[in-house]
């Protein structure tokens, strides 16, 4: 992550009433299959396996669904579950609340499981960087490894996992970097402290697979040792199959484990609701490449990292204002690890990115993008334009005020309205005296904007 290679990424753990307290039926709770439900305490280790509780589900989901509003509905996100019946589940959750996307294309949440050819159809269509859908896999344990989802910005963890292996991989699913389509950083979703196995010495520890090759030993092919990984042992010396899922098909009767020359009854399942579930805490940590807690404070972190490239307030100054395009700074910052986006947050969402640096690195006073734009309308500096390339700087200007620099930096941005009601691209740029004269007025409002002060 240091050197550029994987995506850092900062982790929301979020706490569930009835996972940090347990729950326990009232007497003689029936459920959704009229069996009565046994009393005792339930917690995270039975959930999704021995009980299922509509409501943790559609909260789970709709916490997801409100992450992905917040920033991007189209980001794509891997659902990691107890199992096969769990992703099932997850999945109408997640398309109940997300009923409006799933109107408009059924297979903006899909489940990717082994049992799931449809799903199974659409997993390379997931991880193709230029296709649109499916956008939300839910999965249990196909999903873990060898999967390159090179734009995965979110992942969430509704599973117990124990395995520090697995573990690994699973984090290995959000950590590919695609500049091309603004992949810098991903999200880990945490609903069940999955990530204390950060704070695990062996998370930075020794490889999780060695390899010995003896004097006159081959080296494997990538096919063979790719092979020879689809079983790796665990810790605790279990095989983890990770290319399907945990459910499989049982010879014995239903019903039945064996254990030795003892056989007993498999653990009953419940499917209930009428629960009440709420969210009691979140709580949101950035991490480095080692798993370490980099610091709780995003700005505290942002200040830290501005100036390890910035000493000064005039060396930040004398780069933004040198640059024909801010896009190029904002994309430097991002490569030092500044996670703007989560930044715009934490911060203020009305202010331009360059106010949000001036202010936390530099304790400079910031101007609103609104402030700004008003400051640069109350000069006439377009006077030298004529009546519509005027018209085309104002409507850059209120772009610039509701969404910031980088839009209107991208020549696309004629193609939408206000503009296309002005006229085609080319006949704006026509306006300017051609592309090179377009490019040097939108440069000079950039340099009012950022003079207005």
């Amino acid at each position: 992550m240091q050197d550029g290679f994987l995506a850092p990424y900062k982790v929301v753990r979020v706490g569930i009433n009835i996972d940090l307290e347990g729950w326990r039926p009232e007497k003689g709770k029936i459920d959704k299959n009229g069996q009565v439900v046994e009393d005792r305490l339930y917690n995270t280790k039975d959930y999704d396996k021995n009980i299922f509780i509509d409501e943790r589900s559609q909260t789970v989901a709709n916490k997801i669904t409100e992450f992905l509003q917040k920033t991007d509905r189209f980001d794509k996100t891997i659902v990691f579950c107890v199992g096969i019946p769990h992703a099932e589940i997850m999945r109408a959750a997640l398309a109940n609340a997300s009923s409006d996307l799933i109107a408009k294309n059924a297979k903006y949440v899909m489940q990717i499981t082994g049992d799931n050819e449809e799903g199974k159809r659409e997993l390379d269509n997931f991880i193709d960087p230029e296709q649109d859908y499916p956008v939300i896999a839910t999965t249990s344990k196909l999903m873990t490894t060898g999967v390159d989802a090179q734009t995965c910005k979110v992942i969430v963890l509704d599973s117990n996992i124990g395995s520090m292996t697995e573990f690994k991989q699973i984090i290995g699913r959000g950590t590919r970097i695609n500049e091309e389509y603004g992949k810098h950083f991903f999200t880990i979703l945490d609903f069940r402290n999955v990530t204390d196995l950060f704070a695990d010495p062996d998370f930075d520890g020794d490889p999780v697979r060695v390899k010995e090759i003896n004097q006159y030993d081959d080296f494997e092919t990538p096919e063979e040792e790719a092979q020879d990984d689809t079983t790796i042992t665990d810790e605790n010396d279990e095989d983890v199959n990770f290319d399907s899922d945990d459910d499989y098909s049982d010879p014995r009767p239903p019903g039945i484990i064996d254990s030795g020359d003892i056989q007993r009854e498999a653990p009953q399942k419940y499917y209930v609701n009428g629960v009440n579930v709420s969210i009691l805490n979140e709580r949101v940590q950035y991490l480095d490449g080692d798993g370490k807690l980099i610091t709780s404070s995003l700005k505290d972190y942002t200040r830290e990292k501005v100036h390890q490239h910035h000493q000064s307030l005039d060396d930040f100054l004398n780069k933004w204002n040198s640059a024909d395009k801010k896009q190029v700074i904002i994309q430097e910052l991002e490569e030092q690890g500044i996670i703007l986006e989560h930044f715009k947050e934490a911060i203020s969402k009305d202010l331009d990115l360059f106010d949000m640096i001036c202010h936390i690195a530099f304790d400079q006073p910031p101007l609103t993008r609104t402030e700004r734009a008003r400051q640069v309308k109350k000069r006439d500096v377009f006077n030298q334009y004529g009546e519509q390339a005027r018209q085309v700087l104002n409507a850059l200007l209120d772009k610039y005020a509701n969404e910031g620099i980088e839009n209107i930096e991208d020549i696309k941005v004629l193609k939408i309205a206000p503009f296309n009601q002005i006229g085609t691209p080319m006949e704006i740029v026509k306006l300017f005296g051609g592309k090179v004269g377009y490019n040097k007025a939108v440069n000079q409002l950039e340099q009012v904007i950022y003079a207005a002060a």
